[in-house]
């Protein structure tokens, strides 16, 4: 008989999932010791977590150590801990247990009850930050911000959040990649009124994405004040069930560009420029090359 985890992994059960490869998935525990409790499995069902081959064995830790980073982003914390109990399900499984203290990790305290919609919440946030690939290695940016979706919290205001790879960056516009082109054709942002998305793509500048440089970006007036916020929340009413325009289809659109701004990009960022009536947004990543790709599109806020 399946295990629940297989029956998860499977699509007959739901869960709240934060990340997700080939051979892996993480998913936040329902019955947790504090809250951001994440459960992260191999698909494939092994009972005993000793019992994976060496490969296995180490990818799973390799897709937890991911999985950690973007728990200690999203979630308030000290430390990530981590656990390995192996008698609640027959599928191996690790614990990752944002704590502040060593009674954090006691599986012995009563477990809290959190609710569907602060569950929801806490998914998405780390999903968010949950990093492309392990930290150290010679895919990833050694800067600990630069993780996929940025960061919501004071790492993420800093003018620097992202880190040029070559000088000689410029605010030119150049044609951004076809994927994105696609993903944002057709879609509107809706706030007191509709402006389209616009797919942008440029070079990075050379001092980093400071202030001075996202408002030369955005082809705002020097001084502009910048607020930074997490994709996640910044489309929140768009990918919600039927979303603002009452179109499923049009939430799913949304999705999917979320999907492609947290997954191909790095660093995925919200920038916006100044108050009301109209706010000019870049959301921003780092694709290929180092090269920020995204879309721009303007608030009404009166």
């Amino acid at each position: 008989m399946p295990s629940i985890f297989s029956r998860i992994v499977a699509g007959e059960l739901p869960a709240y999932k934060v990340a997700e490869d080939e051979h892996h998935l993480a998913f936040l525990d329902i019955t947790p010791l504090v809250e951001g409790h994440t459960l992260v499995i191999p698909k494939r069902e092994v009972d005993y977590i000793f019992d994976l081959p060496p490969a296995e064995l180490a990818a799973l830790h390799l897709f937890a150590q991911r999985v950690a980073a973007g728990v200690r982003a999203a979630v308030p914390c000290k430390r990530v801990g981590i656990a390995v109990i192996g008698l609640e399900v027959p599928h191996a499984h690790i614990h990752l247990i944002p704590m502040n203290k060593v009674a954090d990790m006691n599986f012995a305290n009563p477990k809290i009850k959190v609710d569907e919609r602060r569950m929801n919440e806490l998914a998405a946030a780390i999903g968010a930050q949950v990093p492309a690939v392990v930290a150290g290695t010679p895919e990833m940016p050694t800067d600990p911000r630069d993780t996929k979706g940025g960061r919501e919290t004071v790492e993420a205001s800093e003018p620097d959040a992202f880190r040029a790879p070559t000088p000689g960056g410029e605010a030119q516009n150049d044609e951004a990649p076809q994927p994105l082109r696609d993903l944002t054709k057709g879609l509107s942002f809706m706030s007191e009124s509709e402006a389209p998305l616009t797919a942008v793509s440029f070079a990075a500048p050379a001092g980093g994405l400071t202030d001075a440089a996202l408002a030369e970006l955005a082809d705002v007036p020097a001084g502009t004040p910048v607020e930074r916020q997490e994709l996640t929340y910044f489309l929140r009413n768009h990918t919600a069930d039927e979303g603002l325009s009452g179109s499923a289809e049009m939430a799913n659109r949304f999705k999917q560009l979320q999907m492609f701004m947290k997954q191909e990009l790095s660093g995925t960022q919200v920038y916006r420029f100044g108050q009301g009536p109209q706010v000019p947004v870049l959301v921003l990543g780092a694709g290929e090359g180092g090269r920020l790709q995204g879309f721009k599109t303007v608030l009404t806020e009166t």
